[in-house]
């Protein structure tokens, strides 16, 4: 085969370098090879059309090029000082990157008086949208293919004529069609839960929320800072109680544990049963031991990536980090990343915050107005954002105020309550061990622990043996252990520290079907044939969610980029000289065992934008797209 006589070429002349992973010689080839092959494959058999309508150019014109290879610093002082021009790489966030609006894609569209029929439009002749059906698809973009996901699944498709595979549901004289059987066997089945109300959305908004155990909780932290004010002046503690006829009795300085509902209120030591109340209903149990974890991926762990993952095999699944003052707020947006899909069967939610009092709230909120199975606590956000302000790895180092919030989320929730937490914040300086045994009295039901702290991010290895550590400080709390794995020799040697369970992060963005590895305990070779399918199993998920429309396919594809940016890192078990394949190793340039997989191996965004147009068709225009970092951790 051609690209094989041009790996041999390079066979028995690549150097290994420092943080490359070790591949078969008869792979490896160079980057103007590998590229000029891809390039030529595509245009010749893949990219006829796309070539034809010139938007495969066009969108490999709008991205950037992809990052230099990582240059290592040279050990001796003269080298350094020679090396200072190359040592500055690309790193860190694309913070100014594009962003499209939803509707730039939606040149003119289908107005919403003629998508619910019989409807007069109420602006007349001044409307923007078309009016005329016909009209309309004479200028809509073409159809990407000959079905739809959405009317194969549900028998009915809701985005009707604006729907990017329209014709697979539309009669000559643009009926919508609808497949009665399938209409009827879905007939009251909610397959997405947790979505936000217009009603709860406006009371949000207008604070008229009640918050009553909120209230309470938060009652009784303001009664023990002025007990402790008292203290401080030199007062002596007296109680107080009115009656509800305005008549004072003086009661006992300390605040009976057997009646806890007592009406009478004390000033005097602070009890557990004061905080914790005996509750009328019993929290819901849930048993996370050996269980596998996917992470709460902020933009990548949507819900159509969940769903792949649990086809895959994994056991709990989280939403992504949501801020509980947006939550609070009601905007639609955070709690979007609230949503659970029927299939997520041991789920969980995570906020952020950095105050006792709208943490607390936003628990109780999620109590009552979402079903999930638990709730967490992001403890380990490393970003500047979200730790100046206090939160994230921030919440380490106030342990008073993450007491407070630990402790009110546990008094309003009825499922639960989770930490995810890293060592510390400062490289050298630990702290976990400390905070552990002190999280099993505020009423925490499990914590997860990633090994490494704020300062080094995701660069160098984790420290697993911190993590041993700190599982034998956690018991009887179960304590997850999270970091480095890739494949299920890793996971075994993280079982064996002694933890009850794994957290997968990058992992699984890597290569998803870890957990089939996992569970089965191989390698699994994956074809780029069965790589290709599971991305469409992502799309047809995509378009479910996010619609079928031109908007939500274009989401769909802007999503799957994001995913993209990881998954080409992988390298297929059948190339590797040495197995398994380690998260901090760099893949070289390499030719795969046919075109797709030489494509998928590709860490040029244009390639990414091709395997995307082989499932969502070809990108508009005035498409374009930047990763959402700059470049890979690899040290």
């Amino acid at each position: 085969m051609e690209k094989g006589a041009e790996g041999n070429t390079e066979k028995g002349t690549h150097v290994a370098v420092k943080g490359e992973a070790a591949l078969r010689p008869e792979f490896i080839t160079t980057k103007e090879k590998f590229h000029g092959f891809v390039d030529s494959e595509w245009q010749g058999s893949k990219g006829e059309k796309a070539r034809d309508n010139g938007t495969a150019e066009e969108a490999k014109a709008t991205c950037v090029e992809e990052p230099e290879v990582k240059k290592f610093k040279p050990d001796t002082e003269e080298g350094n000082k020679a090396g200072k021009p190359d040592s500055k790489r690309l790193r860190g966030q694309n913070k100014s990157r594009p962003h499209k609006k939803p509707t730039t894609y939606d040149e003119k569209r289908l107005c919403l008086s003629v998508i619910q029929e019989n409807r007069e439009c109420p602006f007349g002749d001044k409307c923007y949208f078309y009016h005329d059906i016909a009209e309309y698809m004479a200028s809509k973009p073409a159809d990407i293919g000959e079905s739809c996901y959405l009317y194969d699944t549900f028998g009915k498709c809701p985005f009707g004529l604006c729907c990017r595979f329209a014709k697979a549901h539309t009669t000559p004289d643009f009926k919508t069609m609808e497949n009665t059987d399938l209409v009827k066997a879905r007939e009251g089945k909610i397959p997405v839960k947790n979505s936000l109300s217009k009603d709860l959305q406006y009371r949000l908004r207008k604070h008229s929320v009640a918050f009553e155990k909120s209230a309470e909780y938060l009652k009784t932290l303001s009664n023990n800072r002025d007990k402790k004010e008292q203290q401080g002046n030199g007062k002596s503690a007296q109680v107080h109680a009115s009656t509800e006829a305005g008549t004072q009795v003086q009661t006992s300085t300390r605040r009976s544990t057997s009646s806890p509902q007592s009406t009478v209120k004390t000033v005097g030591p602070l009890t557990d049963a004061d905080v914790i109340k005996l509750r009328p209903c019993e929290k819901k149990q849930v048993d996370f031991r050996d269980k596998l974890y996917l992470a709460p991926l902020t933009t990548c762990g949507n819900l159509p990536f969940r769903r792949v993952c649990k086809r895959l095999g994994v056991d709990i699944t989280c939403g992504e980090m949501a801020m509980c003052t947006n939550l609070l707020q009601g905007q639609q947006s955070e709690w979007a990343l609230l949503k659970r899909h029927e299939s997520e069967d041991l789920f969980g939610v995570q906020v952020e915050g950095c105050f006792p009092d709208t943490m607390t709230r936003c628990a109780e909120l999620i109590n009552n107005n979402t079903e999930v199975d638990f709730v967490d606590i992001n403890s380990g956000c490393p970003i500047d954002l979200v730790y100046k302000k206090g939160g994230g790895c921030g919440l380490m180092t106030r342990t008073r105020k993450f007491e407070q919030i630990i402790k009110g989320m546990d008094y309003v929730l009825d499922v639960p309550l989770t930490v995810k937490i890293r060592t510390g914040v400062q490289e050298k300086s630990n702290m976990a061990h400390k905070l552990i045994p002190e999280m099993k009295n505020w009423g925490v039901s499990m914590i997860t622990l990633h090994g490494r702290s704020r300062e080094q991010r995701y660069t160098k290895l984790a420290d697993w043996d911190y993590i041993t550590t700190c599982s034998k400080l956690a018991g009887p709390i179960p304590l997850f252990g999270n970091g480095d794995i890739l494949s299920y020799e890793d996971a075994m040697k993280a079982k064996e520290t002694g933890v009850a369970g794994i957290m997968i992060a990058r992992g699984a963005l890597i290569k998803p079907w870890i957990f089939t590895e996992i569970k089965e305990s191989r390698h699994w070779d994956i074809s780029s044939g069965e790589r290709l399918d599971i991305l469409r199993d992502f799309s047809n998920f995509g378009l479910e969610h996010w619609g079928s429309d031109t908007r939500g396919v274009e989401k769909t594809r802007t999503f799957m980029l994001e995913w993209l940016s990881f998954m080409c890192r992988y390298i297929p078990v059948g190339l590797l000289e040495r197995v398994p394949q380690k998260i901090n190793e760099r893949p070289p340039y390499y030719m795969g065992r046919n075109y797709l997989e030489s494509l998928m191996a590709s860490q040029n965004v244009g390639d990414w934008v091709r395997i995307s147009e082989m499932l969502l068709g070809p990108v508009p225009k005035n498409f374009n797209f930047l990763p959402k970092h700059k470049a890979n951790s690899y040290k």
